[in-house]
């Protein structure tokens, strides 16, 4: 020390050794497949307020696997500079989906699609924890993270918008064949329409495939012309969370 400044010393220095080594892109997309693929089993096996705790834990695998393959925060749909701009268009939505939902339940054919037995006997309360807790942290996080930002951030780098919007909603649309085995006893009009058979049942679970992996896309197309990830978080957590509102109130 002199001066108040500290001396250099000449010559080559030491390398740092750097915590993250990126691994490539299609190494990272494996993972996180096997990460999807072990989450979604267990989260039919276990019970709240476990199912929970593993969204939330495998949210943190997910990003951290983008992370070590060199990722950025933008690449997510989470960067600063457009969180702002990501807040207005899930407002926007949340308010539209709002809307539509108000007018199915006025309308006496559309009003008995809300009607769902998993709030059928929730209490008030229930209902609550599900609206902004379950929904949101459990549910939203966790896929909005996956396929709309790490999977599309991945996939992205190498393939372009196009296949990153069809391969992640494709594989949303997969990730939802477990949740949809039950769909035909939570919604008593779907099960009146196709039927109490194997085949109404393999054409309910089918449908719901083929109509999340469509909202895949249109969640994609949100994210990537608002370039944040909270546009299709707003919309996906308005359609569930709304849903089981509105299901409560006119039961």
């Amino acid at each position: 020390m002199w001066g108040g400044r500290t001396s250099v010393p000449y010559g080559p220095q030491p390398r740092r050794r750097s915590l993250r080594r990126p691994v490539p892109t299609s190494t990272a997309v494996a993972a996180v497949l096997v990460v999807l693929l072990l989450t979604n089993v267990a989260a039919h096996q276990w019970s709240q307020p476990w199912t929970l705790l593993l969204s939330l834990a495998a949210t943190g695998v997910l990003l951290a696997l983008m992370y070590w393959s060199g990722g950025q925060w933008s690449e997510v749909g989470l960067a600063r500079d457009t969180l702002a701009r990501g807040l207005r268009w899930a407002l926007a939505l949340i308010g539209l989906v709002a809307l539509v939902y108000l007018a199915g339940a006025l309308l006496p054919f559309t009003r008995q699609f809300f009607t769902d037995q998993r709030t059928g006997g929730a209490s008030g309360g229930e209902v609550a924890v599900r609206v902004l807790l379950t929904v949101p942290l459990g549910t939203v996080l966790l896929e909005e993270v996956a396929f709309r930002g790490v999977l599309y951030g991945l996939i992205l780098r190498s393939r372009g918008p196009l296949a990153a919007t069809l391969i992640s909603s494709g594989l949303f649309g997969v990730w939802h064949i477990l949740p949809s085995l039950g769909l035909a006893d939570a919604k008593p009009a779907l099960g009146s329409a196709f039927g109490d058979t194997l085949l109404g049942m393999i054409l309910i679970d089918a449908g719901a495939v083929l109509f999340t992996a469509a909202a895949g896309c249109l969640f994609c197309e949100l994210r990537r012309r608002s370039t944040s990830l909270l546009a299709p978080m707003g919309l996906h957590w308005a359609t569930n969370a709304l849903g089981h509102l509105f299901g409560f109130l006119l039961r």
